[in-house]
């Protein structure tokens, strides 16, 4: 009782978009604020932040419990993720790729209508043995390694990894890739654009690196993709990306009685 009357007593913060919950309605304070909250999250509000706990508290002149349960709903939904560090964050909308054509992640999320921003760990050059000679290149050749954590809106989706010849794209140390497409740099800054590739889809759980780049549970799933492209035979880049499984939807086309085709090379190497 004494909560309730703390609650009651609560002065509420005004907002135009804010609808005051119906405390006669036998639909419980929690199921109202998850109704609520999804209106306001479905009419493009909370783009750059999710409201605190705190904050939903005064806003609609409820208990922290009340709150909380309706966090607690939409998480179980799939609308907000919680992440250690960054708080309650709107999950990105699926993200829909074709198979079978090159392309760029950052296109994909763009044309999904979010917005597509990196936060860039790494861009120096490197050698790594395992990823040159994925590509055919020596195991000693000198790579431009770049490492991002990718973001769909402000929700975390991707972290990848991408090994490039540093003697075909040095050019590319003088980029800013916190909002742009490896492969618009590619090619503007060094001419290459490539044509022909392949990529291997599994699904994993994540390791702690990953766990921590991405802000995950050990048992969240994860979709890896490997890459390898290529520019008139020439190798151009390895990458590795770790992808949210529950955001990222890959699709295939067919018609009539085609007939896929595989790198008979590429299979015996991995299997």
């Amino acid at each position: 009782m004494a909560a309730r009357r703390s609650s009651a007593t609560r002065t509420p913060v005004r907002h135009p978009a804010l609808r005051l919950l119906d405390r006669s309605s036998a639909l419980p304070l929690w199921a109202q604020l998850e109704t609520e909250l999804r209106r306001r999250l479905d009419s493009g509000e909370f783009v750059h932040q999710f409201p605190t706990d705190l904050e939903l508290v005064n806003a609609y002149n409820v208990s922290r419990q009340t709150v909380r349960e309706a966090i607690r709903a939409l998480n179980r939904e799939g609308v907000l993720h919680r992440q250690r560090g960054r708080g309650t964050v709107v999950v990105a909308r699926d993200v829909e790729q074709p198979l079978g054509v090159l392309y760029s992640l950052f296109r994909t999320i763009e044309n999904s209508g979010l917005t597509q921003r990196s936060t860039v760990i790494r861009l120096e050059p490197v050698t790594d043995s395992t990823a040159a000679s994925a590509i055919g290149l020596d195991a000693d050749t000198e790579l431009l390694l770049l490492e991002r954590i990718r973001f769909a809106g402000e929700a975390t989706l991707a972290f990848d990894r991408t090994w490039l010849p540093l003697a075909r794209t040095r050019q590319l140390l003088a980029a800013n890739f916190e909002h742009t497409a490896l492969y618009d740099e590619l090619e503007s800054r060094c001419g290459i654009r490539p044509d022909r590739g392949w990529e291997k889809i599994t699904s994993v759980l994540p390791d702690k690196a990953v766990r921590n780049h991405l802000g995950l549970g050990a048992r969240d799933p994860l979709l890896r993709l490997e890459r390898g492209s290529f520019d008139g035979g020439e190798p151009v880049e390895y990458r590795i990306t770790y992808l949210r499984a529950e955001n990222f939807q890959l699709v295939s086309h067919w018609t009539g009685r085609g007939e896929s085709t595989l790198n008979a090379e590429r299979v015996e190497r991995n299997h």
